[in-house]
């Protein structure tokens, strides 16, 4: 059975501790997901309300061989990273078993990463890699993937999965919020009024059918 788990990780342990140095509030968003064969998850935003001040080169940090700024937004700034595979950190020790990383997020205190295996034994070696190699690990959460429910499952109305879907494809959910409900609104031509009664009805739902236990 398919297994998801988050784990936690010191930030000074993680490389790009440079970031938070010369930006403390900042967080950095794994961009990318899927390793390619010549990159290991090479590209990250820095969020951060003065992000164009930074000015570091992040190339001097553990584990970092070459870093380049791709864009910058008023607040944030894409950049691509080699990282030096010699170093031993955590993206290493999941290139070298048997998981999948599926996010990443650092901020000041830790670095969080979400990651899927195939089995429990595979979050296990995981585990035990990161301890031969002296990688602080903190497992924080653990389940089992439960097969998808149909909307109607989850007893949302058409009106509340499509104001939930747009607003997640607009990145109304994302943080730094990149929609707001006027914008959702208007794609959907109905006023804000309701795409906030949507949005807070279709949300109560789901968390409902997913996260809160069923009364037997």
């Amino acid at each position: 059975m398919a297994i998801e788990a988050s784990f936690t990780v010191p930030q000074p342990e993680f490389p790009l501790n440079t970031v938070f140095e010369q930006l403390p509030d900042a967080t950095i968003e794994l961009d990318r997901v899927v390793p390619t064969e010549d990159a290991i998850v090479p590209y990250f935003w820095i969020h951060a309300e003065n992000v164009g001040d930074f000015t570091a080169d992040l190339s001097g940090d553990k584990g970092v061989d070459e870093f380049k700024v791709i864009d910058k937004l008023e607040e944030e700034m894409l950049v691509r990273i080699k990282w030096n595979l010699n170093h031993e950190s955590i993206l290493i020790a999941i290139v070298n078993t048997d998981i999948t990383l599926l996010s990443g997020l650092g901020e000041q205190e830790n670095w969080t990463f979400e990651v899927r295996s195939s089995d429990q034994e595979s979050i296990s070696e995981f585990q035990s890699y990161c301890r031969e190699n002296d990688i602080p690990i903190e497992l924080t959460q653990l389940h089992a993937l439960s097969p998808l429910k149909s909307d109607r499952e989850f007893d949302l109305t058409d009106g509340q999965r499509s104001a939930l879907v747009l607003a997640y494809s607009r990145g109304y959910f994302d943080s730094p919020r990149k929609a707001t409900q006027d914008d959702i609104a208007d794609e959907l031509d109905i006023s804000r009024q309701a795409v906030s009664s949507r949005l807070q009805r279709g949300l109560r739902r789901l968390i409902a059918s997913t996260l809160v236990p069923t009364q037997e």
